[in-house]
């Protein structure tokens, strides 16, 4: 029997989830129909979209994974169930880093401003720097599902079933979920370094503007400071869900605390619902679409009211 607090937390997960599924949503439909329009696909566009798709079945598979661990724990006790799920978790989990990297990436090389040689290269060549993206995720792929194997195979072995119920040390656990999670790592670590040259391009930026008496708040520097906005956000966002899946895996090894895994999995679900709604306040294509919405969901709803009056 749950708890009124452990009711609340879950209610307040399966909201945040359902938010995260419409607003990834509609940043993947708004890209669709103008890719349809232009009869192309831009490169922000397939990246928007990538992350939105990416983010919309991590969503799923978090709380789906969350509510039958807290609801019919023993559906992992039998099948491969559990094998399904982590192995999904993993694909979802680093393409959705990894699209958010690489959106980090093409901010940085379609803003900044500097004049070193690299920089450059790197500029007139962004479409092969997401494609070495694309192998890095691969290849982290690669080394990330012998972990999870290793894993399942070890809770079999010592507890007699697939549970999610693990009995490991804990400091040979910790090491295998930091194994497990290095890709991301690394690929959060780039975003960290891109933002961090951002605040450098800005600063010199600002810097030449006052040096020749212009005003501050040019294209460029708005630029800056959307790409900014972005990056930050989702960086703080990113270290709420690192939390969350802290709190999680921390919960592998003390079972009987379910207030404390369901306080997880809301903190986890923050970032992939919140980060969604930055992205299309943050963008002028999606902020429009998002305000003409809107406008017909209020002209339709007035239309009832009148057409109830009558």
């Amino acid at each position: 029997m749950l708890s009124i607090l452990e009711g609340l937390f879950i209610f307040i997960a399966v909201s945040e989830s359902i938010l995260g599924v419409l607003g990834n949503g509609f940043i993947g439909l708004v890209n669709c129909i103008d890719c349809v329009k232009n009869k192309k696909f831009s490169m922000i566009g397939f990246i928007l979209t990538g992350l939105a798709t990416s983010r919309i079945c991590l969503i799923l598979i978090i709380i789906t994974d969350g509510l039958i661990k807290i609801f019919f724990p023993d559906m992992y006790s039998s099948g491969n169930l559990i094998d399904y799920i982590s192995y999904l978790w993993v694909i979802f989990n680093q393409s959705s880093i990894w699209f958010a990297t690489s959106l980090s990436v093409f901010y940085f090389l379609k803003i900044a401003n500097f004049s070193h040689h690299i920089f450059l290269w790197l500029k007139g060549r962004i479409n092969r720097v997401l494609h070495l993206l694309m192998g890095s995720l691969f290849i982290s792929w690669l080394f990330t599902f012998p972990q999870i194997v290793e894993i399942i195979n070890e809770s079999r072995m010592k507890s007699g079933n697939a549970t999610w119920n693990l009995h490991m040390q804990r400091s040979k656990f910790f090491t295998k979920q930091i194994l497990l999670n290095l890709g991301v790592i690394l690929l959060f670590t780039l975003c960290l370094i891109t933002c961090f040259l951002l605040i450098i391009s800005l600063w010199r930026h600002n810097r030449h503007m006052q040096l020749n008496v212009t005003g501050p708040r040019d294209p460029s520097t708005e630029a800056h400071v959307k790409a900014m906005k972005v990056l930050i956000s989702f960086i703080i966002l990113f270290i709420l869900y690192f939390i969350g899946i802290a709190i999680e895996i921390s919960c592998f090894t003390l079972p009987e605390n379910k207030l404390l895994f369901i306080f997880g999995m809301v903190t986890t679900v923050i970032y992939p619902w919140g980060h969604s709604f930055i992205l299309i306040l943050g963008n002028s294509k999606l902020k429009q679409a998002s305000l003409r919405a809107l406008q017909r969901f209020k002209r339709c709803e007035v239309g009832r009211l009148l057409t109830a009056a009558q």
